[in-house]
């Protein structure tokens, strides 16, 4: 689809759907795409569900051996078909040779992360020497911090969302609190303008122009959890930087998801999990990024230089199994071809969205959809979350009856995540269908 390339979304689906000579809104669009979709292929390297194995599936409305409308990869990604295999050959190591398996087969258990790194690494745009593989995410941001977060009377604040991941949150406050000082006056927050839901760039780089004397370090998502949001790195990272600031990223619902450039950015450092979309199971093996630049000079380095000094021991084989599975996948590709697909795929969700479920001053109690995810291709990833005018719980139910993955967000939102290394068009065009369908049920209740 090199034609339709620098195109917004929107003017690709009219595009597309004029010279098929059908509505937008119809199947054949979505056909289309998922034809001429090069990336198609990759979805068969993973295992989609089955709707008749979920269990809220109801079905006396639904085809059991129909595959569900999985859209969650920003919670779990699908399970990598190469996953078993992987498990098995270690697990039979195991069996047959014991202890030998520290240093001996393809995969030894005392480095078998190391193999994966240039693979990571290329994920997220660093060099391979800047990544580590290990521990939990959490558990790297609280590494990070302690090397990073050095506070001084004049500069101690952390700047961070306001409604950042939880575990982020609780990370800061408790890093504030270990070195003695009030969360209350070095936790800096920011927050949407009154009446909006997201960040604006300009408002992020105002405040750390206005504080930066007093930050030590900004702390941001690479994209936000709740809203979809992917903040411009590059620009915050330049920003906190100039004022003096390190700058550091959480990148769980970035890496795999966006186009990286970890280390031309400049980015001081990063952490993420792997379990999103980056496939590798619930639980997987996380990641950390150190700039070159801090090689020698970050101090809870035990022995080695750079990123590698924060390893406490070797990593679990039967985590870096299905991490090393998924991966692979990511090799077959880039980064950039999936972002040029996931731009047109969630754009054409978007697309239809609006066609059917905006709001209708001429049926007043019709149930609308709002996304509050921006509208910008370029300020968000895969992500769409959906405001409902109706209950949410309501409407979650019917569609896990009908055999949709999603996620849901009190008080009103779904997180809709259409994946490009797996999902397709069809899948969108479907879940589509059945949002409609869910909120029929919903409204003859």
């Amino acid at each position: 689809m090199e034609e339709f390339s620098g195109l917004h979304p929107r003017e690709v689906v009219r595009r597309v759907s004029s010279s098929l000579g059908c509505s937008p809104s119809s199947p054949q669009v979505a056909a289309y795409f998922d034809e001429n979709d090069d990336l198609r292929h990759l979805r068969q390297h993973f295992l989609m569900p089955k709707v008749a194995d979920l269990p809220a599936s109801d079905l006396s409305i639904v085809d059991g051996g129909e595959e569900c409308i999985y859209l969650c990869g920003n919670s779990l990604g699908l399970q990598p078909k190469m996953t078993r295999k992987y498990l098995e050959e270690e697990l039979d190591k195991w069996a047959r040779t014991g202890v030998h398996g520290h240093t001996d087969g393809s995969r030894p258990w005392a480095w078998a992360e190391n193999n994966l790194e240039d693979l990571m690494a290329k994920v997220v745009g660093a060099k391979t020497s800047e990544v580590a593989l290990m521990n939990g995410l959490t558990v790297n941001l609280h590494l990070l911090m302690l090397s990073f977060y050095k506070p001084t009377q004049s500069r101690h604040k952390v700047l961070l969302e306001a409604k950042a991941f939880p575990s982020d949150h609780y990370a800061v406050e408790s890093q504030i609190r270990l070195r003695g000082l009030n969360p209350r006056h070095s936790m800096l927050m920011l927050s949407p303008r009154e009446g909006e839901e997201t960040l604006r760039t300009a408002d992020i780089l105002e405040a750390i122009e206005k504080e930066g004397d007093s930050i030590a370090v900004v702390m941001l998502s690479g994209v936000q959890y709740y809203t979809g949001q992917l903040f411009d790195m590059a620009a915050i990272t330049q920003a906190g930087q100039q004022k003096g600031c390190f700058v550091g990223f959480d990148c769980a619902h970035a890496a795999g998801n966006v186009e990286l450039k970890l280390h031309d950015w400049g980015v001081d450092f990063a952490c993420w999990c792997s379990y999103k979309y980056l496939n590798s199971g619930a639980g997987g093996l996380a990641a950390a990024f150190v700039h070159e630049k801090h090689q020698h000079s970050i101090q809870i380095v035990l022995i080695f230089p750079g990123v590698s000094g924060f390893r406490l021991s070797n990593q679990p084989i039967l985590l870096v199994c299905p991490l090393q599975a998924s991966l692979e996948v990511f090799n077959l590709t880039s980064m950039q071809a999936l972002r040029r697909k996931s731009v047109l795929l969630t754009g054409y969700l978007e697309n239809l969205i609006q066609h059917y479920f905006s709001e209708d001053p001429a049926e007043p109690g019709k149930p609308h959809v709002r996304i509050i995810t921006p509208s910008d291709p370029q300020q968000r990833g895969c992500q769409l979350s959906l405001a409902f005018s109706v209950p949410i719980r309501k409407v979650y139910q019917e569609l896990e009856r009908r055999g949709v993955v999603c996620d849901m967000r009190e008080p009103n939102v779904l997180r809709i995540a259409p994946t490009p290394l797996y999902n397709s068009f069809s899948d969108v065009h479907r879940f589509i269908s059945t949002l409609k369908d869910a909120l029929a049920a919903c409204r003859g209740q």
